[in-house]
């Protein structure tokens, strides 16, 4: 069931935010009416399907994966699921990772440079998932995460 989705969380009509769904549970994403399925988890056989890509595509929805490592994240990783959420913009959305730890800063990240949201929104949403200060390298990346976007923004 799609409820059942490890740390799901629905953040608008367009964009919905998760952990690694099952099979089962991407047939009721298609169900839903998204798009793509943007997968930003490595791939590792501990978390992931064994052929999302496939499962996905056999769904009638598209299928991008943007894998970032949790242990080293990156500017460029920031970049690339910006553009593909950008080249998407009128599509529904359904992003991932193993447990939406990568996806709620990186896609906070998003909605406060494309979206509207606020500071305190974006502190929010991860907050609603995970404790970040457990993760030091996360607490840096937001860091980083906040200044690259201000620099875009000139």
């Amino acid at each position: 069931m799609i409820k059942d989705i490890f740390n799901l969380r629905m953040v608008s009509s367009q964009y919905w935010t998760a952990g690694q769904p099952s099979e089962e549970q991407l047939a009721d994403v298609a169900k839903e009416g998204f798009d793509l399925v943007l997968n930003i988890a490595p791939q590792d056989p501990r978390y992931s399907l064994e052929d999302e890509e496939r499962t996905v595509k056999s769904l009638g929805m598209e299928y991008q994966l943007i894998p970032i490592d949790f242990k080293a994240p990156t500017l460029e990783d920031y970049d690339r699921v910006e553009a593909a959420l950008l080249m998407a913009k009128d599509k529904r959305v359904f992003i991932h990772c193993a447990a939406n730890y990568r996806v709620t800063t990186i896609f906070g990240c998003f909605a406060v440079n494309h979206l509207g949201w606020s500071q305190a929104e974006w502190d929010d949403f991860i907050a609603d998932v995970w404790n970040i200060s457990e993760f030091p390298i996360w607490v840096d990346y937001k860091a980083q995460l906040k200044h690259h976007v201000k620099e875009l923004a000139k």
